[in-house]
């Protein structure tokens, strides 16, 4: 299946979306905790899929979509973040994510997300 990177500042978060992706047969490469370890955790791992929360510490996950866009142009990134975000949403589609899940969401919600940005393979 898909190596995926995690990305969001919710331990919690993170632990739940790695069960779910490793349920459904993901190998998730790294996590990262903040913006700019997003960034250097993609260009080490180059994963096929990363899930993105907007805001985080150490650089805000727009930054680290517009960093990731331009080391690799065909990133496939997904946003997860808090309803009430919309403006932020649709910039980071803008910036090159491809789609945007709603927290709190469904680990069913956040797969289907995932395998619909990676049937565009």
């Amino acid at each position: 299946m898909a190596r995926i990177l995690i990305v969001d500042d919710s331990n919690y978060l993170r632990a739940t979306l790695r069960t779910a992706f490793e349920k459904a047969g993901h190998e998730v490469v790294a996590e990262a905790d903040n913006g700019e370890d997003a960034v250097e955790q993609y260009a080490k791992h180059r994963p096929d899929a990363c899930t993105m929360d907007i805001v985080m510490p150490k650089g805000n996950g727009l930054q680290a979509i517009t960093q990731i866009m331009e080391f690799d142009p065909d990133a496939r990134i997904i946003v997860i973040t808090a309803l009430g975000h919309e403006p932020m949403i649709r910039k980071a589609l803008s910036f090159g994510a491809l789609n945007f899940v709603i927290k709190p969401a469904e680990t069913e919600e956040v797969l289907q997300a995932v395998d619909g940005v990676l049937s565009g393979m």
